[in-house]
């Protein structure tokens, strides 16, 4: 296979800057606003709430910190595929390449999208979910899912058309969401100075920690409250942390465009940490606020926000809950504006990254040869198009949000065998140029990969049936992998 020198290639455009605000940027979608109910429901505690999103981002930072040993030694295009096809072999690359392109990158494109669309709707009630287009036998098309189409379309444009065009629009919308959130946070503070709820949510110790599991039905009606303590909360807290997990992913996608980043070796390090970092405050900050403006325990037949709490908030908005104790009935308007930018900017980040995956995969003969290809701009044009068109199919399918749920066990697989094989690498190359090492390292890294091998059993034992298809997903790459394989040796083989 002809390869061209990724020097030659790729244009290295990005500062540190620009880098953090991807990592940050392609983390804060929709879900801070929405999971947290969820979470809620699951936990039962305000101090668990408040943990859960406290665990995970810890989790997250020290994964972050490790990967930069990574990223320094091997600033290439391709990031964690690369990694892991040289701790392992190519089948674990490309096993990572395969679900990352089916579910966990497009995946997270789609239900994104969807996400912007749905809050256009709010808007534009023409271009609702509610106003079907098409149906047939069960299969239906709304104007959201078009404009979401549409929106992945107009992304991939953009970033086709050069690095910079991408950059810019990243920069934008990350400064512009940032702001927003955090003035939105110091907001919620003030006006909720006077409020009786934080003191309602942590009245006493007990109180705050005194755990439940609140099970629902599709109506929204209540089946069940189950109190819980000791194991059973660590168990309740792995559950609740998918959520919270999804809401933080995409942290690694700065290292899949090693190739355009200015003094990698450097950068990739400071931005991983200090974006991850950056929305994990965020996050803590928004929960608390939640808690200030909103009771903690809700019932889903009450008729105003503060009845149902953050637990039974519409549609799971918590986000728009507390937003109308600031704003009152203008608060759906000035939320739906809010999360238009945030996943319009989050949607530029991951389509903007995830295309040096496939590129990369490609060289190495393990993705179809045309996405090898890098177009005028500068850009793998080709793997752009491949990934819009496969994520433009999910938000027809409408199962994008069925695939993220089947995929939080294989995402967590692919990190701990990742910070394995920091590990690994250290035994395998110990004389490789390291300009910066895992901070904390044993411990750090290997605290890690307990606590997320614990995750994947509580998964395992308490969401078998959605972490069945994860599995399934993974291993049905196996015989793709030996294909490609074969495709390669043969068209070596012609070539000679």
């Amino acid at each position: 296979m002809n390869k061209q020198s990724e020097n030659k290639s790729f244009k290295q455009s990005l500062g540190l800057f620009d880098s953090t605000m991807i990592v940050a940027g392609s983390m804060i979608g929709s879900g801070i606003f929405i999971v947290s109910a969820d979470i809620a429901r699951t936990v039962g505690s305000p101090f668990y709430l408040l943990l859960t999103w406290l665990i995970t981002g810890v989790l997250t930072i020290i994964a972050a910190l490790s990967y930069g040993e990574l990223a320094s030694m091997m600033p290439k295009a391709g990031g964690q595929y690369v990694y892991l096809k040289e701790a392992y072999n190519s089948m674990t690359g490309f096993l990572y390449g395969w679900t990352l392109f089916l579910v966990i990158q497009t995946g997270t494109i789609a239900a994104v999208a969807v996400a912007f669309a749905k809050f256009t709707g709010v808007l534009i009630p023409s271009l609702s979910e509610t106003n079907i287009l098409f149906g047939i036998s069960g299969f239906k098309i709304s104007a959201a899912q078009l404009l979401a189409i549409a929106s992945l379309i107009v992304l991939t444009f953009i970033n086709y058309r050069g690095i910079k065009n991408g950059k810019i629009l990243q920069v934008s919308f990350t400064v512009t969401k940032i702001i927003a959130l955090s003035g939105l946070i110091i907001v919620g503070f003030i006006v909720a100075t006077g409020s009786s709820f934080w003191s309602l949510n942590f009245s006493t110790a007990s109180a705050g920690w005194n755990a439940s599991t609140t099970l629902i039905d599709k109506n929204n009606v209540i089946t069940s409250i189950h109190e819980i303590s000791g194991l059973a909360i660590l168990a309740a807290i792995g559950v609740a942390m998918v959520g919270s997990i999804f809401s933080s992913d995409a942290w690694n996608n700065v290292t899949f465009i090693a190739g355009e980043i200015k003094k990698p070796k450097r950068n990739i390090p400071l931005s991983l940490f200090w974006g991850v970092l950056i929305v994990t405050i965020i996050y803590i900050l928004a929960n608390i606020a939640y808690l200030c403006l909103l009771p903690l325990n809700g019932n889903p037949e009450a008729a105003d926000v503060i009845g149902r709490g953050i637990q039974f908030a519409t549609s799971d908005r918590v986000g728009t809950a507390a937003a109308f104790r600031i704003f009152g009935d203008s608060a759906a308007i000035v939320m739906a504006v809010l999360i238009m930018i945030s996943t319009f900017g989050c949607n530029n980040g991951l389509i903007l990254s995830g295309a040096r995956v496939y590129y990369a995969m490609a060289n190495d003969g393990l993705f179809f040869k045309q996405v090898s290809k890098i177009n005028k701009y500068a850009v793998p044009g080709i793997a752009l198009i491949f990934q819009c068109v496969w994520a433009s199919i999910l938000c027809l399918s409408g199962k994008y949000g069925d695939l993220l749920d089947y995929v939080v066990f294989a995402v967590l697989i692919f990190y701990i065998l990742t910070i394995i094989g920091l590990f690994i690498l250290r035994i395998k190359k110990p004389d490789a140029e390291r300009p910066y090492k895992a901070f904390g390292y044993p411990v750090l890294p290997a605290l890690y990969i307990i606590i997320a091998m614990a995750l994947c059993v509580d998964l395992l034992i308490y969401k078998w049936d959605n972490t069945k298809w994860g599995l399934l997903i993974v291993l049905i790459g196996i015989p793709f992998y030996f294909l490609m394989k074969k495709t390669q040796k043969s068209e070596q083989n012609g070539s000679i």
